[in-house]
């Protein structure tokens, strides 16, 4: 039986497309940016699951080629009509896949650009690659404002099966008009002769076995087996394990979700988290050259993780007993798409959970194992491994890997070391660029209404009945308005932040609470002015909070492709709403600021970044005093 949450199947996608073309004229000039499940609202929730109301619905994203215009509908696939239809003009849509793939075909193929190439000494069109960017608004020149513009890097590989991010063809960016799907001009900025810019520089970027010039080291087998079965229950899309009971959903552009996180404590499940997510990541390039200045991309808002999203496979995406869950997005004929094992779930060791040796009762140890949810996404030269955690002591762990191969391109002068980033091998240099990941964390500790605390650590100073100054005392600040939601870390302080449900106590007398344990947090070090900041402010701060409301749902804005400004957060938090003792919505901001390494080329070692989310006060005591004893073999 479906539940209100599952994401649309395949025959929904295809419903709502076609209710969509039927009602609004949509035809063959027309694409599909996104199609999802329109959620229900918190509030609506109980009676959907009870089966007292029936509604499913669809948001559908489309646009008209020929004139650019873009709508919104809201589909009812439970009455088989539209219900919503929305005009959005001035908006561009996410950036698709078969706009990527069309885009390749024809640049590879177009006069102008073989000719350039050949200048170059590149006469094999079958090893080019065009790599399609999107435009930031403050940059797309005026003479195109209006239209659907994309920008390419050009690639060539150096053999059929070679890494084509080895061989940056420097200096060459088709501009395109992606609603015609033509090139509009070609900038070209090459000078030299044609040995600088052949298509196999003296560079090692392959990564391949058979392409490395090198002796691969013997590794013994590593086996992770569990000869009675899993320890999870899956049952369509409600998973359980050991106390942990939650939802997995997945759409088009955060990729996989996690729903109604609750934890059983005692005879009853208490409610965690109401949805766990990344609602955007903004990838800004420092590097002002010609070949990077409009590199900034909005990995979730341009594209997707739903549509990035690549299948995994046994013993070596994930290890031992796994469990997979396809997805389903769809092409821009609105027809479905299925990715086989999306999702992994799976069970992993985790070292000691608990442990003391006493002199009279001896050594007691509790091994540790996590349940793992996991997906991984391809965007284009960068992997995104994504893995949340849940642990038998009620914690939680996000943890990203970032991985792949780097934007490079040619130093400007042979021996030359560039400001912005760090030659990586002979003659290229990989430009220094920052990863920044927005998790929307709808927290419901023990119900909606909650109050989250800024707490920091106070050093005692010498004085009275502590001349040695060894005190230290917790000061806890509760935010009460949005514009005190507005949080940055302090390591000074160990500034960190917990959501408490004021009116729910543990037997010590004190509020339940979990508690964001950030990392992996730095400043966007851009100037305000900038176009990259102007359109993500969200990376200004480390942690935003807001009310809940079921439309704000993207930080950057609904549309941050080809967007001047950030329409998301920025813009609701002026209204500078109450937050104390609500239903609370946090933003926290953290990733990677890659200084880029040689040691990060031809592919890069996975980067690894997390945080936590950790019960305090939510318990008694230790909730892991129940697991068993581990056995000895």
């Amino acid at each position: 039986m479906t539940h209100p949450l599952d994401p649309l199947t395949g025959a929904e996608i295809r419903q709502a497309a076609a209710i969509t073309r039927r009602e609004r004229g949509v035809g063959d000039g027309w694409r599909f940016a996104s199609i999802e499940l329109k959620e229900p609202a918190k509030a609506d929730l109980p009676a959907l699951e009870a089966g007292h109301l029936a509604s499913r619905e669809a948001v559908v994203v489309c646009w008209n080629r020929a004139d650019g215009q873009a709508y919104r509908a809201t589909v009812s696939l439970t009455a088989d009509e539209v219900t919503g239809w929305e005009h959005l003009p001035g908006a561009q849509p996410n950036m698709t896949v078969d706009e990527w793939h069309e885009c390749d075909a024809m640049i590879r193929a177009h006069p102008a650009v073989i000719e350039a190439l050949a200048g170059r000494g590149i006469t094999d069109m079958t090893r080019v690659l065009a790599d399609m960017w999107a435009y930031g608004a403050a940059l797309v020149p005026e003479r195109y404002a209006g239209r659907r513009i994309g920008w390419c890097d050009v690639w060539c590989r150096g053999s059929e099966q070679g890494n084509p991010y080895a061989h940056h063809v420097t200096g060459l960016h088709p501009v395109v008009d992606l609603n015609t799907m033509t090139l509009l001009e070609l900038e070209d900025t090459y000078q030299g002769s044609t040995d600088q810019g052949a298509a196999e520089p003296e560079v090692m970027g392959e990564y391949l076995p058979g392409l490395l010039p090198m002796r691969l080291r013997e590794v013994a087998p590593l086996h992770v087996s569990q000869p009675d079965g899993v320890g999870f229950t899956l049952d369509g899309t409600q998973l359980s394990w050991q106390d942990w009971w939650m939802r997995v959903g997945f759409n088009h552009r955060e990729g996989l979700v996690l729903h109604q996180v609750a934890f059983r404590d005692g005879d009853r499940y208490r409610s965690v988290a109401h949805r766990l997510s990344f609602a955007e990541m903004v990838v800004p390039y420092r590097d002002a050259s010609p070949d990077h200045y409009r590199r900034t991309a909005f990995d979730i808002g341009e594209w997707g993780l739903g549509f990035m999203t690549t299948s995994l496979a046994l013993g070596c995406d994930c290890l031992g007993e796994i469990t997979y869950l396809d997805a389903t997005v769809h092409d821009t004929r609105g027809e479905p798409v299925t990715i086989p094992n999306a999702i992994c779930v799976h069970e992993e060791d985790s070292g000691v959970l608990w442990k003391h040796v006493d002199e009279r009762a001896g050594a007691q140890v509790r091994r540790a194992r996590r349940l793992v949810v996991s997906f991984h996404v391809t965007v284009a030269n960068y992997e995104y491994l994504v893995y949340w955690r849940f642990y038998q002591d009620a914690n939680i762990e996000c943890e990203v890997r970032a991985t792949g191969v780097m934007v490079t391109s040619a130093a400007a002068a042979p021996g030359s070391r560039p400001a912005n980033g760090t030659p990586v091998d002979q003659g290229i240099y990989a430009p220094f660029h920052q990863h920044f990941i927005v998790a929307r964390l709808d927290l419901d500790v023990d119900g909606t209404g909650n109050t989250v605390y800024a707490t920091e650590s106070v050093p005692a100073r010498p004085g009275g009945d502590d001349p040695h100054a060894l005190g230290l005392t917790v000061k806890s600040t509760p935010l009460r308005t949005e514009a005190e939601g507005k949080q940055d870390y302090d390591w000074a302080t160990q500034r960190g932040w917990k959501v408490v449900n004021d009116h729910a106590v543990n037997a010590l007398g004190t509020p339940a609470g979990y508690k964001l344990v950030p990392s992996a947090s730095f400043p966007p070090l851009l100037d305000p002015a900038s176009p990259a900041f102007r359109r993500a402010l969200v990376i200004g701060h480390t942690l935003w909070v807001t009310p809940y409301h079921e439309d704000e749902r993207w930080p950057c804005g609904d549309f941050p492709v080809q967007a001047a400004e950030d329409t998301g957060l920025p813009a609701w938090t002026r209204a500078d709403r109450p937050i104390e003792n609500t239903d609370v919505v946090l933003w926290y901001v953290f990733g990677i600021h890659h200084v880029t390494r040689p040691e990060d080329w031809p592919v890069m070692p996975t980067d690894i970044v997390s945080f936590w989310l950790k019960p305090f006060g939510f318990f008694d005591r230790n909730p892991a005093l129940n697991v068993p004893p581990s056995h000895q073999r």
